[in-house]
């Protein structure tokens, strides 16, 4: 294991990277939380480390002890950060890793910062996500008149509910405010046209979240995307009872793409 802090927008996040056995150079995984990010999900790190990849998690800014105010925008830029500094030559020759093999994975809100930051960036291989939380689509847009303000307080209540004691710089109103300010851009379905090309695993279980990854799915098979695999597995949002499940379908997946290699 390293462990060391990635500088992200002026702060110093908390982070540290599972090193995968061997010469390498491995490919690697960023392994994104969800919130406030409880279920870290590091038994599936170890086993995606065990099948011969370096994984990386880190804590948004303001997110577990980072320093830094939490936002949802402070998570989007803290992920491309993370990847940024993961293809860096010095840490790449660290943990002995391949620059252009890596991949995200994300539970939940976690799923968001993953198709946003695989949206945003070409060179990432392929995207995994688990209950992605899609932030912006929860939304109609437009919005009808007159809806704004039960829109920002049913959202307040619900990010009140997951529980807001591990981050800092951030009120549940505050966030409600930037969701609904940012939902266009932020819904997965307005994501398709830059996913259509790349891998992408889909994974729902029994929650909110279900509906929305199954449109989300569909819209990318229909774009063209002929490389979407979905699996639904009947438990609950953080997989209590189907953890081995998961992690045999996280793991066949990545096999899939070190056997294909990048396209």
């Amino acid at each position: 294991m390293q462990s060391f802090q990635i500088p992200s927008h002026g702060a110093l996040i908390n982070a540290f990277v599972y090193v995968a056995a061997g010469a390498g150079p491995h490919p690697a995984v960023v392994l994104l939380h969800g919130f406030p990010g409880n279920e870290r999900n590091l038994d599936l790190a170890q086993d995606i480390r065990r099948g011969g990849w370096d994984v990386l998690y880190f804590d948004y800014r303001g997110s577990w002890g980072s320093p830094g105010d939490f936002s949802f925008s402070h998570g989007i830029e803290d992920t491309a950060a993370a990847i940024d500094y993961l293809r860096s030559p010095a840490m790449a020759k660290i943990l002995r890793l391949d620059p252009s093999r890596i991949v995200v994975i994300g539970h939940s809100m976690g799923g968001f910062m993953a198709v946003q930051a695989a949206a945003a960036d070409q060179r990432i291989l392929g995207m995994a996500l688990i209950s992605a939380a899609d932030l912006g689509g929860r939304i109609p847009e437009p919005l009808p008149t007159g809806r704004e303000q039960a829109a920002i307080e049913g959202l307040s209540a619900a990010y009140e509910r997951e529980g807001m004691a591990p981050l800092s710089g951030c009120t549940p109103e505050g966030l409600a405010h930037e969701t609904l300010a940012n939902r266009a851009q932020w819904s997965f379905l307005s994501k398709v046209g830059s996913l259509r090309s790349r891998p992408a695993l889909i994974v729902t279980s029994n929650d909110a979240y279900a509906g929305s990854a199954a449109a989300f799915a569909a819209a990318l098979r229909r774009a063209g995307n002929t490389r979407v695999s979905t699996l639904h597995l009947a438990t609950d949002h953080v997989y209590s009872d189907e953890r081995g499940a998961l992690s045999g379908a996280i793991l066949r997946w990545l096999a899939s793409l070190t056997s294909s290699g990048p396209r």
